[in-house]
């Protein structure tokens, strides 16, 4: 079956309203040398039943067993109702809601996914998504700066996620921002007295909660380190479903938190897309990026929803506003939404307890097979173990696992292994990776 969206004729009545004698000549701005002159060198087209073969052949080849590789990028289950809910017509679409008579769900699913970012970070207000947590990180030091107008610096823990850190320095330069990076102690935590020397005159402390390792921050006395200083408590989370077991980061007194909820609703899609959250307290909420979704009532007293606050973007306030970000990953955002209601308050909780859980039992396992950690702080799902990243990923690669992300490339003082650890790696898998690299 072939599709032809024009006719000749149609082709025709075009060519002659622009002018153009033919198709070929539309491309003559072209030199003639660059030009294929002859058909493409691909296969011939298949027929549905044999494309369909063909597709389930290569899928055949992909390894079913789920990476020990976490990184910033995290496998879990997704529940089937998840994609079924995404194409209901009131809610498969991410475009802009400008006309609120006309995207009540839209509108809807993002005024609850606001909520839910809020009751997992303990903070009052969240905006409806950004694009990644590493963004997500680099606008809350703007933001910072912002809130901090005398202060030309951000300091930020060496331990947070190195695409994070990256991201931030780009956005920063052209600011004249000073990034002040803050050393890690031999357990993976953000030296607190390093720290207390790089907030004296920042605008903000930016901490990973769990950081980069998979460690635990001491946040809570990290975010009285900023405030001492006079600076905002920033946490970035790469592993949103921490947040099912950690305490909050608004209760730890962090005044953002900001990252990535992948691990909700979203499948790793070779890397993308995915999606970030912003969280902040209330008093901050002018200064936020992003557009934010509120509740209304209508002229006869029904409930509503519209953008609230989308004077401070760019293409309304031009170079006065917030930020440049002026759109959102919605159909990310709705698929973390739908997820989050499905678990429920105790099944986030079950879920996270049982990624501890299964994470400290690798742990223990190799442990006890020789392979020890490389940081000795507190983890939750993901963790380092030391030794030769080569031997060990060609250990792993012989027995059919992938995973484990070598530390040396962002940290050359680090000989060893990222690894991680979730739901979908029961016990046969990880003892399969424990004999593997015994």
């Amino acid at each position: 079956m072939r599709y032809h969206p024009h006719s000749p004729e149609d082709i025709q009545a075009m060519l002659a309203a622009i002018g153009a004698p033919s198709v070929d000549a539309l491309f003559d701005s072209i030199p003639r040398e660059l030009q294929l002159d002859r058909p493409l060198d691909v296969p011939a087209a298949l027929d549905e039943r044999a494309l369909l073969v063909h597709l389930e052949q290569l899928a055949a080849r992909n390894a079913c067993t789920p990476p020990f590789l976490g990184a910033g990028a995290y496998p879990h289950h997704v529940p089937s109702a998840v994609d079924q809910l995404l194409m209901r017509s009131e809610l498969y679409t991410a475009y802009t809601p400008y006309q609120p008579e006309i995207s009540q769900g839209t509108l809807q699913a993002i005024f609850e996914y606001q909520t839910y970012v809020c009751l997992l970070t303990g903070l009052e207000v969240a905006n409806a998504s950004m694009y990644d947590g590493a963004t997500a990180a680099a606008e809350a030091a703007l933001m910072a700066a912002r809130l901090r107008p005398d202060r030309k610096a951000i300091a930020v823990s060496r331990a947070l996620h190195p695409a994070y850190r990256a991201v931030i320095r780009t956005y920063l330069e052209p600011t004249g921002l000073e990034v002040r990076e803050i050393a890690f102690g031999k357990d993976g935590r953000t030296d607190l007295d390093a720290a207390r020397k790089a907030a004296e005159g920042a605008a903000g402390l930016i901490v990973g909660y769990p950081n980069y390792f998979g460690v635990v921050e001491p946040l809570r006395e990290l975010s009285q380190v900023a405030h001492d200083a006079g600076a905002l408590s920033i946490a970035a989370t790469s592993e949103a479903l921490a947040f099912g077991l950690l305490a909050s980061p608004g209760a730890l007194g962090a005044d953002l938190a900001v990252g990535s909820l992948q691990s909700f609703g979203n499948p790793l899609n070779f890397g993308g897309p995915g999606l970030g959250f912003f969280a902040a307290r209330e008093s901050t909420l002018r200064q936020m990026p992003g557009r934010l979704v509120g509740e209304t009532t209508d002229r006869k007293g029904r409930r509503g929803f519209v953008l609230t606050l989308a004077t401070r973007e760019q293409h309304i306030k031009r170079e006065r506003a917030t930020s440049n970000i002026c759109s959102n990953h919605g159909l990310d955002a709705l698929a973390a939404t739908i997820h989050l209601s499905l678990l429920g308050k105790s099944g986030l909780h079950r879920l996270a307890r049982l990624n501890y859980q299964r994470a400290r039992y690798a742990r223990e396992q190799l442990a006890a097979a020789g392979i020890t950690a490389l940081l000795s702080g507190p983890v939750f799902n993901e963790f380092t173990v030391a030794g030769d990243p080569a031997t060990l990923q060609g250990k792993m690669s012989a027995a059919g696992i992938d995973g484990g992300y070598p530390l040396g490339r962002d940290y050359p003082e680090l000989t060893g292994l990222l690894l991680c650890v979730t739901e979908l790696h029961d016990k046969t898998s990880i003892d399969r990776l424990v004999a593997a690299v015994r």
